[in-house]
């Protein structure tokens, strides 16, 4: 199975997705026997590639926001220190 092909949401495969679907309009009953196989497969290797690259992307952004929720937190920290605080003290992470 794949997801449902919506041309805007899947902007790296528009063109393996109408030629694919192009291919289902012109042969109505041959999709059933394997006329449209080749297609599909190229399409499936398509859609995995663009999901890698969002997967890849999707993983730099929670670094970047990592990053910054741990800088924000040793900020509060320090303030909380200075203020004679003690935040969290018993979580090793926080």
């Amino acid at each position: 199975m794949h997801p449902p092909l919506v041309l805007h949401k899947h902007p790296l495969c528009t063109e393996i997705i109408t030629l694919f679907l192009r291919c289902h309009e012109d042969h109505p009953a041959a999709k059933f026997w394997g006329k449209c196989n080749d297609l599909k497969l190229e399409l499936v290797r398509c859609l995995q590639e663009e999901k890698a690259v969002k997967r890849k992307k999707n993983f730099e952004k929670s670094k970047e926001f990592q990053a910054k929720l741990h800088a924000y937190l040793e900020d509060l920290r320090s303030s909380a220190r200075q203020l004679g605080f003690s935040l969290c003290a018993s979580h090793p992470s926080m």
